[in-house]
């Protein structure tokens, strides 16, 4: 029996959707709503790979999922609402309480708002979404699907912190882990693509505006970059990464901010942003690189230096490297970034083709790479739609 399902990821002021068919995975329509909020929201729907945009006032993510919906009526893909059967949510942070996907309730509704506090740019539009869809969808299922659930593998070893064991056992302070879905396609569609062999140790760079890295051996992540939240790790668009913690209490004393003034400052204006002086893009600060800008050349070393240091802590790891993945915006799209990350790992064996790497080919190792190299566009909303069908047992 087939069920249309809907993988959803809720942005701040924006909505992303794919319609698949399941399980045949057959992707139906997909598109993204941008600017919700302002008169001038962008509409983007793609329906047999045509591609349509428009620009109109979208007020809120009640009126984006309205739009959404009545978009896929007048396509004709469903006949009525009650055609999709379940609407998978991307939620940034489950912390303890959930290891896999959950169907939807109020105690689940009730813990991602909790958990907030540790994903605060992501978990309460996520949580927005579903609340929304509920509305639109009252006969379908939501299913929250976490970022944090494919973590789950990791061994203590990886995922405690050197505070007292209380702060574990009372506070649940812990690595988690991000971008879950992500790490979990590439690595699986790495095995498809390039055999069992060469799948037993792999490292994943899911780089964009947020960034992490993953060990996964044999499958299973046993470390990765993002910790207690998506605050840690590499440098990210306006995520500081990694910082000595006391930084924290000394910036609060000689600065006068209080909690949510340090977390404004270590989530929204740092990373690259804050380095540069010039943007959270990538792009806008390399080509400010380009033209001589120092700070955003320190900007773009800073970033492609801590991906370079995880690469290295992984593969000591993982006892060695099999296969390296570039994928999300940063790493399936930029081949300079690749480039420059790949250049100071001759050690470990990884050697790049100028030629593929700018072709942004799937395979982009030179053949005396002891390395597979490899590109590979993600699928989060594959993974969230197969999540639904398991979880909802459609």
């Amino acid at each position: 029996m087939s069920n249309k399902v809907l993988a959803i990821n809720s942005g701040s002021s924006s909505l992303k959707f794919k319609l698949f068919e399941m399980p045949a995975e057959t992707v139906l329509s997909n598109g993204q709503i941008q600017r919700i909020g302002f008169d001038d929201a962008i509409v983007e729907f793609v329906l047999n790979g045509k591609a349509s945009k428009t620009i109109e006032p979208i007020a809120d993510h009640g009126q984006a999922i309205k739009k959404l919906l009545e978009m896929l009526l007048n396509s004709g893909i469903i006949k009525s609402k009650d055609d999709i059967k379940g609407v998978g949510h991307r939620v940034s942070h489950g912390g303890s309480a959930y290891d896999q996907s959950v169907v939807v309730n109020d105690q689940v509704k009730q813990k991602i708002d909790e958990l907030s506090v540790l994903s605060p740019l992501h978990n309460p539009v996520n949580l927005k979404g579903i609340v929304e869809f509920e509305k639109a969808l009252p006969h379908a299922v939501q299913v929250a699907v976490f970022d944090t659930s494919f973590h789950k593998t990791m061994p203590e070893e990886a995922y405690m912190y050197a505070l007292p064991y209380d702060y574990y056992e009372k506070d649940g302070i812990r690595r988690f882990g991000f971008h879950g879905p992500s790490h979990e396609y590439v690595s699986e569609k790495a095995k498809e693509l390039f055999g069992e062999e060469v799948s037993h140790k792999v490292i994943t760079c899911h780089l964009g505006n947020g960034s992490s890295l993953c060990a996964i051996k044999d499958g299973k992540s046993i470390d990765t970059s993002m910790g207690f939240t998506p605050l840690a790790g590499l440098v990210m668009g306006s995520r500081t990464g990694d910082i000595d913690p006391e930084i924290i209490p000394f910036i609060e004393e000689t600065r006068g901010l209080d909690s949510e003034g340090v977390r404004q400052l270590l989530n929204k204006q740092s990373g690259l942003l804050g380095i540069s002086g010039v943007s959270n893009d990538l792009r806008e600060v390399q080509k400010a690189a380009d033209s001589g800008n120092h700070r955003a050349q320190l900007a773009v070393k800073m970033f492609v230096h801590q991906i370079q240091h995880y690469i290295g802590a992984y593969t000591a790891d993982l006892d060695g490297l099999d296969t390296l993945i570039f994928t999300a915006g940063i790493g399936e799209h930029s081949s300079s970034i690749r480039q420059l990350v790949c250049e100071k790992l001759g050690y470990l064996g990884v050697s790049i083709d100028d030629t593929k790497n700018q072709n942004n080919e799937v395979s982009i190792e030179s053949q005396d790479s002891r390395v597979k190299v490899a590109v590979i566009p993600t699928d989060e909303e594959i993974v969230i739609a197969r999540d639904v069908v398991k979880t909802a047992g459609l």
